[in-house]
């Protein structure tokens, strides 16, 4: 007669999700996100990962400086970094951007494998599970800095006003995202400045709604963590801050 194998116990399966998310290898109980590549031999390209949210920022900063003057690096790509994502990974900074085909975070940030954790969601728009997704990279991976990016001509900033001015039911779960905007629409401007204004009004409001998470918010209060606004003008390809 055969025997169906034990069910894992509640912490075996902690460990097996965590282990799916990470990537990282068990070494006698521990984590090992900090362990060395598996050859003795430092990578050529290896340079220390920024550990504090003003080290990361200027990282952040020299990246989109190579991207808008046309000097990029690619880093990060070869095929000993790789070798080396597979004990884990250690990126530096969360991204939490637009799904915006034209602003993709590696690309403007000038980065390679492993350096961002990127979020996306349209208008950056903020829900359980994008709340989880920032959260696993500061709590989970230690990661020191938190970017909100807004774009210049964010569509779903412009269905958000267009939808309010019109009383016009988007379709499908469009609306959702609308409705989530809603709150940040500037109403002290109008036509495509009102739209402009909201995308920078939308990064603010998530920039403070995720700062008032009270994991995040303990973080930043023992200068371990910043969270910061930032939005992308398509003409410029030029990164800047949203105070």
């Amino acid at each position: 007669m055969s025997h169906r194998p034990a069910a894992p116990s509640a912490s075996s399966r902690r460990t097996l999700l965590r282990t799916a998310l990470t990537g990282a290898a068990l070494t006698a109980g521990s984590w090992a996100w900090d362990l060395p590549a598996a050859s003795a031999t430092p990578l050529v390209n290896e340079k220390p990962r920024p550990a504090t949210p003003a080290a990361a920022l200027r990282e952040l900063n020299a990246g989109n400086r190579r991207w808008r003057t046309h000097h990029e690096r690619h880093p990060h790509e070869t095929l000993a970094v790789r070798r080396e994502m597979l004990s884990g990974q250690h990126p530096f900074a969360v991204v939490l951007g637009c799904i915006d085909s034209r602003v993709a975070p590696e690309l403007v940030f000038d980065q390679g494998l492993g350096d961002l954790l990127t979020v996306r969601s349209a208008g950056e728009v903020l829900d359980e599970a994008v709340l989880g997704s920032v959260a696993y990279g500061v709590l989970e991976l230690g990661i020191p800095l938190v970017v909100v990016l807004g774009h210049q001509s964010c569509g779903a900033v412009s269905a958000a006003v267009h939808a309010e001015q019109t009383g016009e039911r988007l379709p499908a779960h469009i609306q959702y995202i609308a409705d989530q905007i809603k709150p940040a629409i500037d109403h002290a401007h109008e036509g495509a400045a009102r739209i402009d204004a909201t995308v920078s009004a939308q990064v603010r409001r998530v920039r403070s709604q995720l700062a008032a998470e009270p994991d995040l918010a303990t973080m930043i209060r023992a200068g371990r963590l910043a969270i910061v606004g930032a939005r992308y003008e398509l003409t410029s390809q030029l990164v800047h801050p949203v105070d």
